[in-house]
């Protein structure tokens, strides 16, 4: 009796999924679209920074210094100016970013071996994006500084067949092309299905009490983590049909590589489905119509989406926050979907976090069932 109640709850699902095709293509379509735009849209790669230059030397070194800057990739040169006092305008407005003020006698100080001054200005309006830019700047600047002093040296002791010098080989594990989109494109996976799958199972019990059948229910045999188990299966099915054709665009059109199982990240994923969805519950049995679930489910998603380190490091944030983010499930998926795919490692390195995703779920599908019983009482 057990099984043939739970499979009349399932079918009863998908009757209302089959005679809503609005919210079919939702919960299919959207998932990809997000995918896709989210997958060129959410990067940390900054490049064609507007640069304005402001040469008063107009010197062989100082077009070279500008030439270096154009011949990174990361800054276009827009315009020149004459004058310092032409720049605040173009940043004022957002035409340029950073103002790059080359004062008059750069070239003779070098030629001498004294220090060149040289003013880099900048929009700090974004101080992520400020801070990555400024971090260009001064690689730049120190690998020109390095480079103007070996040819200084070499020309001093023109004897020494060599000079003795640190060299660096710099080695990139994971991700050695530093692409942005194959780290930031597993972490857009797990916000879509973790936003698919809570908005979907938090109106779940709501619509059945604003469509008047959740009475109907409350007299049959049906008791409470039945109801639990009827209302998830189906949406558990369609996270996994999410699950594979979000897999599918980021390994075949982003190219991110998945260097792990594809079997081990499938049956994570599920831990990670099982407790999203027991959130969703949870929240649907505390409101009392579908806009009220809506609501609540925003109102956790979006705190969990930005301290779950998708967006920025948790080791950065204030202590008591570093503590909080151990309650939000999205953290543990993130380390097992990203170690998964960049990495390439299994459940030896991962059974921390699969262990702590497991309990949150139970304790939210407890908390549900226990919730429900007792609005039944």
């Amino acid at each position: 009796m057990f099984a043939q109640r739970i499979k009349y709850l399932i079918r009863k699902e998908f009757i209302q999924l089959r005679r809503d095709p609005r919210m079919l293509r939702i919960v299919l379509v959207a998932p990809v679209l997000q995918l896709i735009i989210f997958g060129y849209a959410v990067t940390t790669d900054i490049k064609h920074i507007p640069t304005a230059v402001i040469d008063v030397d107009r010197s062989r070194e100082s077009r070279e210094l500008i030439a270096r800057f154009e011949n990174t990739g990361y800054f276009d040169v827009v315009c020149y100016l004459d004058r310092p006092q032409e720049l605040a305008p173009l940043l004022d407005s957002g035409q340029v970013m950073v103002g790059i003020e080359i004062p008059r006698g750069f070239a003779r100080q070098l030629a001498r071996g004294e220090s060149a001054p040289l003013q880099v200005i900048m929009d700090g309006t974004d101080s992520t994006t400020s801070g990555m830019v400024l971090a260009y700047t001064a690689g730049l600047l120190r690998r020109y500084s390095e480079e103007t002093m070996s040819e200084r040296l070499q020309r001093v002791h023109a004897r020494l067949t060599r000079l003795p010098v640190v060299e660096e080989r710099t080695r990139v594990w994971f991700n050695p092309d530093l692409r942005s989109v194959n780290y930031m494109v597993p972490g857009v996976l797990c916000t879509i299905l973790l936003v698919v799958t809570t908005v979907l199972t938090s109106m779940a019990i709501v619509r059945e009490r604003e469509v008047g059948t959740l009475e109907q229910i409350v007299v049959t045999p049906v008791r409470a983590h039945e109801l639990m188990i009827g209302k998830t299966v189906p949406f558990v099915l369609i996270g996994f049909v999410d699950v594979l054709l979000i897999l599918t665009i980021a390994t075949l059109w982003f190219k991110v590589p998945l260097k792990g199982s594809l079997l081990l990240l499938l049956a994570l994923t599920l831990t990670f489905v099982l407790t999203s969805l027991g959130l969703g519950l949870f929240i649907s049995t505390i409101s009392h119509t579908q806009q009220q679930a809506m609501m609540a489910a925003f109102f956790i998603m979006l705190p969990s989406i930005l301290l779950s380190g998708f967006m920025f490091p948790i080791e950065n944030m204030p202590r008591v926050i570093q503590l909080l983010t151990y309650l939000i499930p999205l953290r543990y998926f993130l380390n097992i979907v990203r170690g998964i795919f960049l990495k390439g490692v299994g459940l030896e390195v991962l059974w921390s976090d699969a262990l702590a995703l497991v309990i949150i779920g139970l304790l939210l599908f407890s908390l549900a069932s226990l919730r429900f019983t007792k609005r039944l009482a």
